[in-house]
């Protein structure tokens, strides 16, 4: 039997949730509700979503903590809603781990449509990536437990995008990769136009892995938009 995607809808106001709620019912999710951080937390802890729509303006904790709390600890993609004039919260998202946003007012059938494209890029199941552990310029990635560890013993907790794209990266050293195989490869999916989303994610990488990551040695650009993993990998059997 078929399961239906479960959608977790984040929001204050009540005139907004509920509607969203039953719109997307009527075309084939499950929803759930939240009006505040808490409860989203609550409901994460609980139960698997695949996708969450988070407003980020909130009373008390707001949704860009909850979206870094969310991209910290694993959890679901998340479209963000957004204010009219507010390009900085879109931005601060979009680097925070954020799929995609919406600017309120908006139309709920694009909404659907953007649902769609991201749930095609994140299959339910995460069997695309091997267990394998390697290691790369003095770091050892562990695939399955979404880490980094340095030759000195320090670790770094990857997000489950950071962790897919690495292991894209280390599995073609030296090659270059444009935008539209590396969401090939990391998502199986092909929407060109989510292409800033590998930007996002090897930019919040490269803070993680690169000694100055606005001049970055291991995650490099390459002419045409593509990029490169520059060092040497080595495999653990």
């Amino acid at each position: 039997m078929h399961q239906l995607h479960h959608i977790l809808i984040v929001d204050d106001a009540r005139d907004i949730r509920e509607p969203l709620a039953q719109y997307l019912k009527k075309n084939g999710f499950r929803a759930t509700m939240a009006a505040n951080a808490k409860e989203a937390r609550q409901h994460l802890k609980e139960t698997k979503f695949e996708l969450v729509i988070l407003d980020i303006m909130m009373p008390g904790e707001d949704g860009l903590q909850l979206c870094q709390w969310v991209s910290n600890n694993d959890g679901p993609p998340v479209i963000l809603l957004t204010a009219v004039a507010d390009d900085v919260s879109k931005v601060v998202g979009l680097e925070i781990g954020a799929e995609d946003y919406l600017t309120k007012p908006f139309n709920p059938r694009e909404l659907l449509a953007r649902i769609k494209i991201i749930l095609r890029r994140f299959p339910k199941q995460d069997d695309t990536i091997t267990p394998i552990q390697r290691k790369f310029a003095g770091m050892l990635h562990d695939p399955l437990h979404h880490k980094i560890t340095r030759d000195n013993g320090t670790e770094l907790e990857l997000t489950t995008g950071e962790s897919r794209l690495l292991s894209v990266l280390l599995d073609n050293p030296f090659k270059i990769l444009d935008r539209s195989k590396l969401l090939d490869l990391v998502a199986g999916r092909e929407p060109k136009a989510y292409d800033r989303a590998i930007d996002n994610t090897v930019s919040r990488l490269r803070k993680k892995i690169e000694r100055d990551p606005k001049s970055p040695e291991l995650i490099v650009t390459k002419w045409g938009g593509g990029y490169m993993l520059a060092c040497d990998v080595e495999t653990l059997l």
